[in-house]
C-alpha cells in the first residue's frame, strides 16, 4: 500500500483509536502512550497490510494486542518470587497497611457500614472475606450458588458507594 495512502488513513483514525485506547487503559495518560505505540507499529508495518482487507479492523487489532502484550509485561514484573532460604520475606510479619491512627478508624468505618447491612447481605459478604469459598457459603446458608454470589456483589457495590470519596 502507498505510504500516504497508509498514514492519511491512519491519521483519520486518531480520533477512534484514542477512544479505544482510553478503554482499554482507563487512564488517559496510558490510553496516549497506547496511540502513540500502535501508530509507530502500524507505520513500522505498513508494508505487511494487504490491500481490499478492513484496514481500521487490522489498526484496531494491533492496539489491542499492545495493550494485551504491555498488560501481561507489567503483570509478570509485578510478581515477586522469594527466593531466599527458608523463604525469609515470606515468613517475615505483614504490616496492617495503617501507619496512622486514622488508617484504623478507617477500618472500623468500613466494619459498621458492613454491620449495618441487612443479614441476607451482610452473613455471605462476611463469611466470603473470611475466606469462605462461594460454594462453602452457599452450603452454609442453603442457598443456590449464583444468589450468594449476586449479594457479595451489591455488598461490595453498596462499600463502593458508601466510600467512594474516601482516600
Amino acid at each position: 500500500m502507498e505510504t500516504t495512502n497508509v498514514q492519511n488513513r491512519l491519521m483519520s483514525l486518531q480520533s477512534n483509536l484514542l477512544n479505544f485506547a482510553y478503554m482499554l487503559t482507563s487512564n488517559r495518560d496510558d490510553a496516549y502512550d497506547l496511540l502513540q505505540d500502535t501508530t509507530l507499529k502500524v507505520l513500522d508495518n505498513q508494508d505487511k497490510y494487504v490491500e481490499n482487507t478492513n484496514f481500521k479492523g487490522w489498526v484496531f487489532t494491533i492496539m489491542r494486542n499492545i495493550f494485551i502484550n504491555n498488560y501481561r509485561r507489567a503483570s509478570r514484573s509485578a510478581t515477586i518470587i522469594d527466593q531466599t532460604e527458608d523463604y525469609y520475606h515470606l515468613n517475615l510479619s505483614q504490616d496492617s497497611g495503617f501507619e496512622t491512627p486514622e488508617g484504623s478508624y478507617g477500618a472500623s468505618e468500613i466494619t459498621a457500614a458492613i454491620d449495618e447491612f441487612p443479614e441476607k447481605y451482610r452473613v455471605p459478604f462476611s463469611m466470603h472475606v473470611a475466606g469462605y469459598k462461594y460454594n462453602e457459603i452457599a452450603d452454609e446458608m442453603g442457598l443456590p450458588l449464583g444468589t450468594v454470589k449476586s449479594r457479595i456483589f451489591f455488598a461490595r457495590q453498596e462499600l463502593q458507594k458508601r466510600f467512594s470519596d474516601y482516600r
